[in-house]
């Protein structure tokens, strides 16, 4: 890239941020405008856009999988009954709701993307508020924010923290023995806050009837298929990597979804298309969107003399380079998606080792996996960061777009303001616990 394009190429990025924080523009239209001028700037070549395009690839199969899955779970009813227990359980109460969120979405995200997990619960959470007569908003947003926390559960919650654990080969046993209990910490810290950030839902008691008559299951048969394929779908993101034939989890997401879709054909419940045409393709364009976005910035060479300079600047204090990775990607995060933002920070990371002379060259290319351990506190920080700094803005996670696009076909669009309200004092804290986490780990890996 020239100096003027670089110059053009972060000017429109800065654009595209500020009219969707601004509420200026659509996320989605401003999104695409961006990408579109960075295409008639040059900023890519054609063989760098396919690249891009097919990097973004499975993070949005992930997503659409998890859509269409969730999305034949409808017509079963099982959203109601659901919906109908978990206001049994609340017994009125909001605050016995509001941790109800964080009991159903939490082991949910162990096993299933957070987008996903939010496309299933928010109905559910939906319905139960309106039966409070409490706002949905918040606690939409509150099932957004532990998705994205509880991500960190396992290896397989978070495309982001997937994209560093398997860049690196981390197993997903050897992720439970050194990161999982960050990511139930960071579960469990909104809680002490939720009087404070909701205090209204929190403090309400409703009185509710005697008997609340379950709902009937629609079409039991149906409803047993679809579940069959959501347990199918949740075992092959378990140990679909250890098969014969092994298979990552945006391939187990199309396949589930392929699944899902036979079983609507087959069943004669309702045509594919009405299925499909439900598909939030806002939410996907999106993403995509942002992907290709973050992949111009990368070409500007900005992150590669980074690498060079945290060299020069820190030599071989892993801590140091570690918090500012953390507090780095956390923010960047925040305003951008966190999938992308990722992805360009792997880079980064793996370069200053290199620079560093830490690991060998080798280290850059994509085989590489004989990572020493003193090196994993980095890229713990960056999973922190990545998937807990998404929770600040509305624009920061898909699952934060997800639940954005739910309350609006609901009727109450979420603007950025709203969501940063709930979302920035969350990430505050979580993003401290996260630095003495990775202080700790820096310590346990003797470096």
């Amino acid at each position: 890239m020239s100096e003027s394009q670089i110059a053009l190429t972060l000017l429109v990025f800065a654009a595209v941020i500020l009219s969707i924080a601004f509420n200026l523009l659509d996320m989605a239209l401003a999104a695409l405008l961006g990408v579109s001028t960075m295409l008639l700037l040059g900023a890519f070549t054609r063989n760098e856009f396919l690249q891009a395009a097919q990097n973004a690839g499975g993070s949005i199969a992930l997503l659409f999988g998890g859509m269409v899955v969730a999305r034949t779970l409808v017509p079963t009813g099982i959203f109601d009954q659901l919906g109908m227990r978990y206001l049994r359980s609340t017994r009125g109460s909001g605050k016995r709701f509001l941790l109800g969120v964080i009991v159903l979405t939490a082991p949910l995200c162990a096993v299933l993307p957070n987008a996903t997990t939010v496309i299933l619960l928010a109905p559910i959470i939906i319905r139960v508020a309106r039966a409070l007569e409490v706002d949905f908003v918040p606690p939409v947003i509150l099932t957004a924010i532990i998705s994205n926390s509880a991500g960190l559960l396992t290896l397989v919650g978070d495309p982001a923290t997937f994209l560093v654990g398997s860049s690196i080969g981390m197993s997903f046993g050897e992720y439970l023995h050194r990161v999982s209990l960050g990511g139930l910490i960071a579960v469990l810290l909104p809680i002490p806050i939720l009087p404070w950030l909701l205090k209204d839902i929190w403090r309400t008691q409703r009185p509710l009837p005697a008997e609340l008559p379950l709902p009937r299951l629609e079409r039991p048969a149906f409803c047993s298929l679809a579940l069959l394929v959501l347990v199918v779908m949740i075992l092959l993101f378990l140990f679909g990597e250890k098969m014969p034939v092994p298979i990552v989890p945006p391939s187990v997401a199309i396949v589930a979804a392929s699944l899902a879709l036979l079983v609507v054909y087959g069943l004669k419940v309702e045509p594919v298309e009405r299925v499909l045409n439900d598909v939030d393709w806002k939410t996907l364009i999106f993403l995509t969107c942002m992907f290709l976005m973050v992949e111009a910035f990368t070409k500007t060479g900005i992150l590669q003399g980074l690498s060079r300079h945290m060299n020069i600047w820190f030599g071989h204090n892993l801590l140091v380079v570690a918090i500012i990775v953390l507090a780095g990607v956390g923010m960047s995060s925040s305003l951008l998606a966190n999938i992308p933002v990722v992805a360009a920070m792997l880079l980064l990371v793996k370069g200053y080792l290199v620079a560093a002379q830490l690991v060998p060259e080798l280290a850059l290319g994509a085989a590489f996996t004989d990572w020493p351990a003193f090196t994993l506190p980095l890229f713990v920080a960056m999973m922190f960061g990545g998937t807990l700094g998404g929770n600040a803005t509305l624009i920061g996670a898909s699952a934060n777009v997800v639940s954005a696009g739910i309350c609006a076909a609901h009727g109450k669009p979420v603007s950025f303001a709203t969501f940063a309200r709930y979302g920035v004092p969350v990430t505050a804290v979580q993003l401290l616990m996260s630095a003495f986490y990775v202080l700790a780990l820096t310590w346990l890996t003797g470096r």
